[in-house]
């Protein structure tokens, strides 16, 4: 058998780069035994997969067998679908991309991200695209953002395919590592990777003037290899980043500002919702921590605490 790695999945196919040879790609499938096996998950492989294959006689390849993955990013399946969806495999940083204006950031969709990334010890950064149709208003916003997740050490680069030193900046970041851009389509990913890696030519899609979301220009996840050294995976656009395998009780624990202060709380499960003595809510309430960022784990709480419940009344029923 032979040692390649997913660059590219289309659900039924495929394309797996040799490891001992760089320049050759195969199509393959794999056998039924991978579905039966990874019923909690919609995709038994995913981009970035490192894969053992065997060339069949028509010049395909079938995926015999699949390397422990270092880490990945998933998020909840969608369309009615039990689990989660493997979005990439076997990376060293992820980037939640959003775009200042057409559509606005979401800052629920990056804080759900940054917890998955997190929890998978993969480092996540902040792409702030779009900068050169900012208003003045979104100057402030922006810059509220800014000084939040700048005080809790994560980065955020801001973009703009129009501005050469942001895009040199965003090239920097990513030399010589396995990257992937994620976010709602529409934020200009397609763009940005245009822009990091010239020739490439990726079609793009302009924001509906009516719905002011992004249309979907990728298709399927892919694993890109840059100039400057490294790969980027690109990811279809998704609107929604719905958590997995994550407990109620340790959500609190990937909000820095929340962990440093949960063990003062009166009691050891304060859920930070409504307990008397709560630290988190005191500090909320004195302006420590920054009302979109409780608001987000309120959110995600919540969420969560409605699927265990519609879960519980499944396996009752």
């Amino acid at each position: 058998m032979m040692n390649g790695r997913v660059i590219k999945s289309t659900g039924k196919w495929y394309s797996v780069l040799s490891l001992s040879d760089t320049e050759t790609v195969i199509q393959c499938q794999i056998p039924g035994k991978f579905r039966l096996r990874e019923l909690k998950q919609t995709n038994p492989i995913a981009v970035g997969d490192v894969v053992r294959y065997r060339e069949l006689e028509d010049g395909s390849g079938l995926i015999e067998e699949i390397d422990v993955r270092k880490n990945k990013i998933s998020r909840k399946a969608t369309h009615g679908r039990k689990g989660e969806h493997i979005l990439v495999s076997n990376v060293d940083q992820a980037f939640v991309v959003q775009a200042v204006q057409q559509p606005q950031f979401r800052t629920g969709f990056i804080d759900r991200f940054i917890i998955s990334a997190e929890a998978h010890h993969i480092r996540p950064l902040i792409i702030l695209n779009k900068t050169d149709l900012g208003t003045d208003e979104d100057a402030d916003l922006v810059a509220n953002m800014l000084k939040i997740y700048d005080s809790l050490s994560y980065e955020v680069l801001l973009t703009s395919i129009y501005d050469e030193e942001s895009i040199a900046e965003l090239q920097d970041c990513m030399k010589d590592k396995t990257s992937v851009f994620i976010g709602p389509s529409g934020t200009g990913k397609t763009s940005l990777l245009n822009a990091v890696q010239p020739g490439l030519n990726r079609t793009v899609s302009a924001v509906s003037s009516f719905s002011n979301k992004g249309k979907h220009t990728t298709t399927f996840a892919e694993l890109i290899p840059l100039h400057f050294g490294g790969y980027l995976a690109d990811t279809p656009g998704i609107r929604e980043f719905g958590l997995v395998g994550f407990d109620l009780n340790e959500i609190a624990g990937f909000f820095p500002e929340m962990r440093e202060r949960q063990q003062n709380c009166r009691f050891y499960n304060c859920t930070h919702l409504h307990e008397p003595g709560c630290a988190v809510m005191e500090a909320f309430k004195a302006g420590e921590i920054a009302a979109s960022r409780y608001e987000s784990y309120i959110n995600i709480y919540e969420s969560l605490e409605d699927e265990n419940r519609s879960a519980g009344s499944r396996k009752r029923g």
